[in-house]
């Protein structure tokens, strides 16, 4: 057994990643940069957290056990920041986790990065070819899987397509539909990750992984909607240029905009490889398209999803300021209190119905608003509530839900604070809490607006007509357990 470095734990393979290497027997430290928003399930074993930025200088003080790493994982990924910096993102980040591997005796680095077999590539799939040349000077040697389209309950590509196939019975879709790739099951992805650890012959070398047959995107919606037993139609016409396609991959489906160019970008790419090397060494058959797809839904269907894309990256720059949000601020904020009692019998109850806010179980009061306030945000560049909860019950810090990031969610106390990422002329938070009293309990529901400028403050004003009502339904609705209002 190893003692194995896992970088990106909270991202959306490595949240996958994580319980297989436990379940192994390996020790593993996780990379986080938060170790608030970093869960697990004890179950599955207990890993070690270092707290680390890889866009920072490397703390003076490192913990021993980093000496004692035997094998790391680079799972880092920039793509959802950005559009001009995450290239810059990339390359730091590599060099401060190579500045890492210097503390340990690691024999081995092993890398997912993208296809890059074409003679042109995106901005996207360069930055990945460029980490895995910076992390193959490193003096440990490198072992990197080359990966195009991941499909997995939760995966972006799988999530974009679903929004597509689902929404529109007709597509009018731009000609890189046309384009081809070779995608891969989720579940695939994992066992290669895991079988080249610990393997000489996998040392230095570089393999491609995906299905031996090349589909066009045009056939995987097609497949796609076969799976889901619905027939639909696809033209694709030359007119739609690359901003035109992002936006209209942005207002159809639950990604940002910044991610939808990058995509866009990349899907004008031919993804596709002749490199089986990996799976005749492992023995491993790569399941088809249409069978990952199957598999998605089936852990889909048993609510059993363990990572999200949405999860995995934030929409703002949150991600680099999570501690500070946590704390709402009290001075220059406006405030909207909403308490209700009931009785301590349903002080569970009530807690559950809190934790079932969002996706499609919608906001216990005005749903409708809430969904002309999701449109309304996607016209100005906003996420809107196209993201939606990985699970329908359980929330986890770091967790998107619709157009909310979700701060801190302790059950035990009956507290979830979350933060709101829609567009808005200032900053907002709204905050659940449950006080047991003597003779009832008393739900406290606060929406706390920090405004920007005189904007900021116009736009509170003019939604605080709606509040009077919405939130206080809200509110009423959490304790009554009413969904459809």
């Amino acid at each position: 057994m190893a003692n194995i470095l896992l970088t990106g734990a909270t991202g959306y393979i490595g949240k996958r990643l994580l319980p297989l290497l436990l379940k192994e027997g390996h020790h593993v430290v996780c990379c986080v940069r938060d170790a608030r928003r970093f869960t697990y399930n004890e179950n599955d074993g207990t890993p070690d957290v270092l707290e680390i930025d890889f866009l920072k200088p490397l703390p003076e003080e490192l913990p021993e056990f980093i000496g004692q790493i035997d094998v790391a994982f680079y799972l880092i990924h920039s793509m959802s920041s950005s559009e001009g910096d995450f290239t810059t993102q990339e390359e730091t980040s590599a060099k401060t986790f190579l500045q890492l591997m210097e503390h340990t005796r690691a024999k081995q680095i092993i890398y997912l990065g993208g296809i890059v077999n074409a003679s042109r590539l995106s901005k996207h799939l360069e930055s990945r070819k460029q980490v895995g040349s910076i992390l193959a000077q490193s003096k440990i040697p490198t072992t990197t899987l080359r990966a195009g389209i991941i499909i997995g309950s939760g995966s972006a590509s799988f999530e974009i397509m679903r929004d597509l196939v689902e929404k529109l019975p007709v597509m009018v879709a731009p000609k890189w539909l046309n384009t081809r790739s070779q995608p891969i099951g989720i579940r695939d992805v994992l066992r290669f990750l895991m079988g080249v650890i610990d393997r000489e012959d996998c040392l230095n070398q570089t393999f491609d992984i995906g299905t031996k047959t090349p589909l066009t995107y045009r056939e995987m919606l097609l497949q796609f909607a076969e799976v889901r037993g619905l027939k639909r139609y696809i033209q694709t016409v030359p007119v739609m240029t690359p901003r035109l396609s992002s936006y209209w991959l942005y207002f159809v489906t639950s990604t940002s905009y910044t991610l939808a160019v990058n995509l866009v970008n990349s899907m004008k790419v031919d993804v596709t490889t002749e490199d089986h090397r990996l799976s005749e060494l492992l023995n491993i058959e790569p399941a088809s398209y249409k069978t990952s797809v199957q598999r998605a839904f089936s852990r889909i269907n048993q609510q059993s999803v363990l990572s999200s894309w949405k999860d995995a990256s934030a929409s703002s720059d949150i991600e680099s300021d999570f501690i500070n949000r946590a704390e709402v601020p009290e001075r220059g904020c406006f405030q909207d209190k909403k308490l209700v009692h009931f009785p301590k019998s349903k002080k569970a109850e009530v807690i559950n119905n809190i934790w079932a806010l969002g996706g499609d179980n919608g906001y216990y009061y005005g749903n409708a608003l809430w969904k002309i306030r999701g449109y309304l945000d996607k016209l100005v560049g906003g996420v809107g509530l196209r993201r939606g909860r990985t699970h329908p019950s359980q929330i986890n810090a770091g967790d998107a839900l619709d157009f909310w990031r979700v701060l801190d969610a302790d059950k035990a106390r009956g507290r979830l604070l979350l933060y709101a990422e829609m567009k808005l002329p200032g900053e907002a938070w709204l905050e659940f809490k449950i006080e047991e009293n003597e003779a009832d309990c008393t739900l406290h529901q606060t929406a706390t607006f920090r405004p920007l400028g005189v904007g900021g403050r116009l736009y509170w004003y003019a939604v605080s007509v709606l509040h009077l009502f919405v939130f206080q339904g809200m509110a009423k609705g959490i304790v009554k357990g009413n969904k459809t209002t």
